[in-house]
């Protein structure tokens, strides 16, 4: 993954969204150690403090927690936590943002669920 330095999202929230990925995609899976903070400054170049702030918002969603001593953890429902927060946030605001690009472009509900459609097939066909 490459971090964004000029994106208008912080380092510690794209930190916090590749883990989430990396237990999507189940690299990282229930009850397995996380990389650490500096483990991440390292992978990422940046500051331990600012992975340990990433690390800290999934231990603050309970996705992720802590044996003392040890580090993170993933925790046993940690991909239905994000799978959760991902479609009621993330999803949601997306959505949000087409429909207004669609009034703005004068697309209608038919033609925009159409290229909804349109889109889908074509990743299935990938």
């Amino acid at each position: 993954m490459i971090l964004h330095q000029d994106s208008t999202k912080p380092i510690y929230v794209q930190i916090a969204e590749w883990i989430e990925t990396e237990i999507l995609n189940e690299n990282i899976k229930s009850d397995e150690k996380v990389y650490s903070q500096y483990q991440l400054a390292e992978m990422f170049n940046i500051n331990p403090a600012t992975a340990g702030k990433g690390i800290n918002i999934l231990a603050d969603e309970n996705v992720l927690y802590k044996k003392r001593g040890l580090g993170m953890f993933v925790s046993h429902h940690a991909k239905e936590l994000i799978l959760r927060k991902r479609k009621s946030q993330t999803l949601k605001r997306l959505v949000q943002e087409i429909v207004l690009e669609a009034k703005r472009l004068d697309v209608t509900e038919e033609e925009l669920l159409e290229m909804i459609k349109e889109a889908s097939k074509e990743e299935e066909g990938e």
